[in-house]
């Protein structure tokens, strides 16, 4: 990891800023792929199967054999910790549940919100290498709490042509309707566009890989909704000198273990903590079974040497992480002036596992910077908010004239004559 000491406050948006890549071939290829798909559905979306995850596969659909097959493979621990994960991950988005409010504005004039679910929403959950089936929880959970009628599951299968066991007990256990074999830019342009065998969805939910972020981006354009845009994960721990560096140096790696392209980035007051940091790094990284991934990761990696905990905060604020650690001796003070971040983990115990499994919170969060803007996924996500207003006689008289004006005003005179219209019923019945 590079080091960088006391850096001035001119130079920090240069320092926190992500590594870039060439996206240009990239995008070309995604496109191509995109369009075969829209246009050959299942032959394609077989064909690319075949091509990047060497099989062969006859059906898309996992059969309900499979799933009790998976039941059975699913060791009992296991099953246990997800039933725990998904019982946490419940309760919290069950909480976020939107109260209707209604309000008069004048009298007679009443205005009101509803919380209507999408209807059929898409999630796509990565195999490869860490098959991440407490993403199925993170996305399933708040989807089916949130009413979804239809939740459509695309997920890469192996050289076998099996999806991973885990992906499907967790898909079982959140109530998942439908579940593909699909992996890549080919899942999203099924989803996207629909198959003969996958439905067309109304927004799709997931991480990938970099080519999997492109597709969702290409299909948001023109076709379907997602989540988010998204980068490679990352993670920002603020740390003093009563941060444990065992802990700061496992955190960081369990960031820099997901990806080549994943952020470490560690702001420090201590420079004693920093040093051990690096002592630590070097011992857990030698027995860490993803080593190579790690290295990589932290190749593009900062350690960041600062004066006090509030430069510390703000200049976390700036680089706007995924994931935010606090495990300071303040951190309950800092934790009040955090303004952009995904997740935050507060005081040593709170390590980002924690949130990435069984907390409760959820997983799926903005990263790139976009924590600036956007936030991570909730109930919300899953939900579209539906305006309703009704006007008696009475509302019309209280706001009909501001109505005609304003119209008149914007040369909308099609606008005003709705309006004037009406106030001219309202008046005649009053008159007669």
């Amino acid at each position: 990891m590079r080091t960088i000491q006391y850096p001035l406050e001119a130079i920090w948006e240069e320092i926190t800023r992500r590594p870039q890549m060439d996206n240009a071939t990239l995008s070309a290829t995604v496109k191509s792929v995109l369009d075969d798909v829209r246009l050959h559905g299942d032959e394609a979306v077989k064909r690319y199967e075949e091509r990047f995850d060497h099989v062969s596969l006859d059906t898309l659909a996992v059969s309900e054999a499979e799933m009790d097959e998976a039941e059975r493979l699913v060791s009992s621990e296991l099953r246990e910790s997800l039933q725990l994960a998904h019982d946490n991950i419940h309760r919290f988005h069950a909480a976020q549940q939107f109260e209707e409010i209604t309000c008069t504005t004048k009298p007679g004039v009443r205005c009101w919100q509803k919380s209507v679910a999408i209807e059929r929403v898409g999630l796509y959950i990565p195999g490869g290498t860490a098959p991440l089936f407490s993403t199925v929880l993170m996305l399933a959970t708040p989807a089916k709490i949130a009413g979804c009628r239809e939740i459509v599951l695309c997920t890469p299968p192996n050289r076998e042509g099996k999806v991973h066991p885990a992906i499907l007990m967790a898909a079982r256990i959140a109530g998942v309707n439908r579940i593909f074999k699909a992996g890549g830019v080919q899942a999203i342009g099924a989803m996207a566009y629909g198959t003969e065998s996958i439905p067309k969805v109304y927004k799709i939910f997931g991480p990938g890989n970099q080519y999997v972020m492109a597709a969702k981006q290409e299909v948001s354009l023109h076709d379907v909704a997602i989540d988010m845009p998204a980068g490679p994960s990352e993670v920002c721990v603020v740390a003093d000198d009563s941060s444990r560096p065992d802990f700061v140096a496992a955190d960081l790696l369990s960031q820099a273990e997901h990806g080549p392209d994943s952020q470490s980035v560690l702001i420090t007051t201590s420079q004693r903590l920093l040093e051990e940091v690096e002592a630590e790094l070097a011992s857990q990284l030698a027995v860490l079974p993803r080593r190579a991934i790690a290295e990589q990761s932290l190749a593009n990696s900062l350690m960041i040497l600062v004066h006090d905990t509030d430069e510390a905060i703000r200049l976390s604020n700036v680089y706007a992480p995924e994931h935010l650690i606090l495990c300071t001796a303040d951190y309950e003070r800092l934790s009040q002036h955090v303004v952009n971040a995904g997740s935050v983990f507060l005081g040593n115990y709170a390590c980002e596992s924690a949130g990435d499994y069984a907390s409760g919170t959820n997983h799926t969060l903005p990263t790139h910077g976009y924590a600036l803007a956007y936030n991570g996924v909730n109930l919300d996500s899953f939900c579209r908010k539906i305006t309703f207003q009704h006007l008696s006689a009475e509302g019309v008289r209280h706001i009909g004239r501001a109505v005609e004006v304003m119209a008149e005003h914007e040369q909308l005179m099609g606008h005003k004559n709705a309006m004037t219209l009406r106030m001219n019923e309202v008046t005649k019945n009053t008159t007669e």
